[in-house]
């Protein structure tokens, strides 16, 4: 399958046949309500993996999140008859995997061992800068002085606010947090640009069908040599892990980077860590200060000057 980029800003994708097949790449205004609610699913990834935890082990959690939403993918993509893609795709949803399917579940969830989801939340707030920064490099694109600004502020304060909650002091997990930040900004630099030539859900749907064989494999080893104590939290968690953050949440996550950029989008998971913060009180039990508020309208003025800055 090869794919051809339209003056109409739609990716034809034409069949052995010849028949064009147009991927529409969704409009700006659709594009941010899309990544917002990718957003919105991964907020709840630390407090899922929090829940998965308590009756599973971390190798345990990685491979069996891992497994199921290869098994999901793969069977959208059955059911669907979606052929498989260009060999010239393969480098980037091998990037994709790596980063989003391994690499940041697998570090992040070794780290929720010692770290609370507060501190984790760190993450996140870098996360956004270290994607924008991947994709100016990756695309040698420049962006405003203004973009960059309200990015590393946005930056900042969020580590200041995730750091406060934490009581400042490193975690014996921050070099697993600091991996798992490099590894999913490639990730999401990699498969945002491959979202404007083919679907998001394709996107990610095969990148977890590529990690599916090893997957499986490590579920079985890892079930076997790590205790299971299955409760509604770890199911729960679990589905959701599988399910919501690792494909849904995707899915529309690498959509909206296709219409509205991957620096920008990025800077919208600015608020990812405050939603956590909120999903962690309610969910988990933790307590917030009253510096919350603060921190939130700071960083919604962030978002608010990236989405409107000129590159």
């Amino acid at each position: 399958m090869t794919v051809a980029v339209q003056s109409s800003g739609r990716a034809a994708a034409a069949d052995p046949a010849g028949a064009a097949v147009p991927h529409a790449v969704p409009r700006a205004g659709s594009g941010v309500l899309l990544a917002a609610l990718g957003v919105a699913t991964f907020s709840l990834t630390f407090p899922a993996t929090a829940w998965a935890l308590e009756g599973l082990g971390p190798w345990s959690v990685t491979s069996c999140r891992m497994t199921l939403a290869g098994l999901i993918a793969a069977g959208c993509l059955l059911a669907l008859r979606v052929r498989v893609p260009a060999r010239r795709h393969w480098p980037a949803l091998c990037a994709v995997a790596g980063g989003t399917v391994v690499g940041f579940p697998l570090l992040t969830t070794l780290a929720l061992q010692t770290s609370t989801t507060s501190h984790a939340a760190v993450v996140v707030g870098l996360l956004p800068l270290t994607t924008a920064a991947y994709a100016a490099v990756r695309n040698r694109t420049r962006h405003s002085r203004t973009f960059w600004g309200a990015a590393v502020t946005g930056a900042a304060v969020v580590i200041a606010f995730a750091l406060q909650q934490s009581g400042g002091s490193p975690t014996a997990g921050d070099l697993y947090l600091f991996g798992a930040l490099l590894v999913c900004a490639a990730g999401y630099a990699e498969g945002g640009r491959l979202a404007r030539e083919m679907p998001g859900w394709q996107v990610i749907g095969w990148a977890l069908v590529l990690c599916l064989p090893v997957a499986a494999a490590g579920t079985a080893v890892a079930l076997a040599a790590e205790p299971v104590r299955l409760t509604g939290h770890t199911v729960a968690g679990l589905l959701w892990l599988a399910a919501g953050s690792q494909f849904l949440g995707m899915w529309v996550w690498y959509r909206g980077m296709s219409a509205i950029g991957v620096a920008r989008a990025s800077q919208l998971q600015l608020a990812q860590p405050l939603l956590t913060l909120v999903w962690s009180v309610l969910l988990l039990g933790e307590h917030l200060t009253p510096a919350a508020p603060v921190a939130a309208v700071a960083v919604l003025v962030c978002i608010g000057v990236t989405q409107r800055a000129r590159g």
